[in-house]
């Protein structure tokens, strides 16, 4: 993206479905906030919860609303729903320019509260960090206004008491991925990796969390951004093949059409529609995280 990002931008340039890099920054450091956009993330998350304190978070209002009321581009975390900072949020951010809300510890009536007290007009991004959350998954997705469900991996051991490991948080994370797709909506976004001093570890943790259907992942410092954006992107031999199936069937362009109804081989495979289909997200994948 070449635009100027220290100008107000009114264009909403990269949709929720075709964002894997989501940047938070804090509300209180607003010298940051170019900084971020200019990492490459596809989004960014102005972040009025837990990255600022009880004391600056008046300041952060303000920041915050300054930037997005400017036309610049952000999204906002809000505290939660109940929350002793939340209505004064929800007053600040209502109205305010901003492409839409993540609410933390989304519940169902969590969420429902803050899409009427944000006046049913801002898309929502449901944070799941708690076992009520992911048991409410599916109801969760299905609420008006959410747009996309993401993962508070962090909070969501504390919740349960476990280890914030891979292989104890993959019930969480698959029961996420099933409940966005099943309600229709894009991949969920993965939660952070907190090894800030070690950009790669994001990386890999974002293409594990792709093999297991996530769209997108949450960044907690500019210097994981490029690296996540990596992870989803596909491998070389993914790519390759992607190519090999629309060559096959006529072309890249013939990806895009609604009609994709075939059956042929290419190196020995049979290809039919959902063959087709995967190439099609491969090669979209790549589109979006070519660096």
């Amino acid at each position: 993206m070449q635009t100027d990002l220290m100008e107000p931008r009114t264009g909403r340039a990269v949709p929720v479905d075709a964002s894997s890099s989501w940047l938070f920054v804090p509300g209180d450091r607003p010298e940051r906030f170019a900084k971020a956009h200019a990492a490459g993330a596809h989004q960014v998350i102005l972040d009025l919860e837990d990255a600022v304190s009880v004391a600056t978070k008046p300041v952060a209002r303000q920041a915050v609303t300054n930037w997005v009321g400017d036309g610049r581009d952000a999204w906002v975390r809000v505290n939660a729903p109940g929350s002793a900072a939340y209505a004064e949020d929800v007053a600040a951010v209502k109205g305010s320019g901003a492409l839409g809300v993540m609410v933390p510890k989304a519940t169902a009536d969590g969420v429902r509260t803050a899409r009427q007290d944000l006046g049913g007009d801002l898309p929502l991004i449901a944070l799941v960090e708690s076992a009520v959350g992911l048991q409410e998954a599916d109801r969760i997705a299905r609420s008006d206004g959410v747009v996309a469900l993401a993962f508070g991996s962090i909070d969501f051991a504390v919740d349960v008491d476990a280890e914030e490991t891979w292989e104890t948080m993959l019930f969480a994370r698959s029961a996420l991925v099933l409940a966005a797709r099943a309600a229709g909506l894009t991949g969920p976004i993965d939660g952070v990796s907190t090894a800030v001093s070690d950009p790669e570890q994001a990386g890999r943790d974002a293409a594990a969390a792709r093999a297991l259907g996530f769209g997108g992942k949450l960044c907690i410092h500019p210097s994981q951004v490029v690296p996540v954006n990596l992870g989803f992107a596909p491998s070389a031999e993914q790519l390759d093949w992607a190519l090999r199936i629309a060559h096959a069937i006529g072309g890249v362009e013939r990806l895009d059409e609604d009609d994709l109804s075939t059956a042929l081989q290419v190196d020995g495979q049979m290809v039919d529609r959902p063959v087709v289909l995967r190439a099609r997200r491969i090669l979209q994948r790549h589109a979006i995280n070519d660096l």
